[in-house]
């Protein structure tokens, strides 16, 4: 059994974008890594990360 077995969570995440213009996070209005042109929740790398700290499965 690896690390990920017990934490099933389905998390599209947009294409990355080749170059600007580049989608705003919904959070912290930071430019993302996302193209502008994706709808939907975008998020820049560090609220990306916390989000999935405060999400992550606990042991």
């Amino acid at each position: 059994m690896s690390d990920n077995d017990y934490c099933l969570i389905d998390a599209t995440r947009p294409p990355r974008a080749d170059g600007p213009p580049y989608a705003e996070c919904v959070l912290c209005r930071e430019p993302t890594e996302y193209p502008e042109s994706y709808k939907g929740i975008t998020l820049c790398p560090v609220c990306e990360w916390q989000e999935a700290q405060r999400t992550a499965c606990s042991g």
